[in-house]
């Protein structure tokens, strides 16, 4: 299965001088990378303790042997970055399993570290599928600023029909919602300032009309008690740039309130969305906030691209080894 989404890459390598298999060395590094491997010989050494794992499992021939760190590295030095994108993504939506309303979130998080004195910092914005907990794909921008460029085309790359987008206030766009509609999906998008006369209208409705459709959640645990309400209006053919927005039916708003050892935190989010159910919307909303605890939060941890003592980071894979999920509990204890 892993053959044929990697064998269209193309090989740029002289025939007569080929040793090894240009699919073959993708889906090793592939593999070493998900197991942390950083460093081209780091990824030499677990490839050449698992060659056996190789060709058991994965079914590779590996007929002269496990390359070198040198060979691994001039290899990807060759090889085209999109293809390898467009390849990496039909592998990993070739392999999440079809759930009805699939709630696909979209967000950009900055690696730390990445930047020096000649390169900025590296901003990378991911599709992240929920209910399977994977990354359906990613896209590299050079700021947060091109976000609004980075999102369509991630959107472009992705099989969204029957699923529902997520997508913070930045991906409040017209055409991005067009492109989610015409791919035969729902979405919700966040609504602030970049949108500024229709997030007052939104705003203003809601401050002064009682909307009965909603949806109240609670959650209660670690000192903590949160109680969000969901509320979703339909009726919006006052909205005057409806029109130029792709299959808005909706606005919604979510209040949410957090007592933490005797202190109110309060805030009011409002949004735009193709949705007309106001459980299927809350749902959604919630479930926005798993690609930055189940996704941004391991890149931290797992793969070091945050800011977090080794001491802590060790205390945590201590007690759950290097498990990518973890919960509310131990993140609040430990980071």
């Amino acid at each position: 299965m892993l053959k044929k989404h990697f064998e269209t890459i193309t090989d740029k390598r002289q025939e007569g001088k080929v040793k090894y298999k240009l699919f073959e060395a993708v889906i090793m590094v592939i593999v070493a990378v998900i197991a942390e491997c950083e460093a081209w010989y780091q990824i030499e050494h677990y490839c050449k303790t698992k060659e056996s794992w190789f060709k058991k499992k994965l079914r590779l021939k590996l007929q002269n042997g496990i390359p070198s760190h040198d060979t691994f590295q001039r290899i990807f030095q060759l090889i085209e970055p999109k293809e390898l994108e467009k390849s990496f993504i039909s592998w990993t939506q070739s392999i999440a399993h079809k759930t009805k309303n699939e709630i696909i979130s979209i967000d950009g998080k900055t690696v730390c570290g990445s930047r020096d004195a000649k390169t900025k910092a590296i901003h990378m914005v991911s599709a992240w599928a929920n209910a399977n907990q994977l990354v359906l794909g990613q896209v590299k921008t050079e700021e947060k600023s091109n976000e609004i460029t980075a999102i369509p085309a991630l959107l472009e790359l992705l099989e969204l029909k029957g699923c529902i987008v997520t997508i913070d206030a930045m991906g409040c766009q017209k055409d991005i919602a067009k492109i989610i509609t015409e791919a035969e999906a729902d979405y919700v998008l966040g609504l602030k300032g970049n949108q500024e006369s229709l997030h007052e209208d939104v705003k203003l409705y809601f401050d002064h009309i009682l909307v009965e459709t909603k949806e109240v959640t609670r959650d209660k645990g670690h000192g903590r008690i949160e109680t969000r309400e969901y509320f979703l209006e339909t009726d919006i053919d006052w909205i005057e740039q409806k029109s130029k927005w792709l299959n808005l039916n909706a606005i919604g708003m979510v209040k949410s309130r957090v007592w933490e050892k005797e202190i109110l935190r309060e805030e009011v989010r409002y949004f735009i969305t193709s949705l007309t159910n106001v459980k299927a919307f809350a749902k959604a909303v919630r479930a926005h906030w798993g690609i930055e605890n189940s996704l941004h939060w391991v890149l931290d941890v797992g793969f070091n691209e945050g800011y977090v003592s080794d001491e802590k980071r060790q205390q945590w894979r201590k007690l759950h080894g290097n498990s990518p999920y973890c919960t509310k509990s131990v993140k609040k204890r430990y980071f």
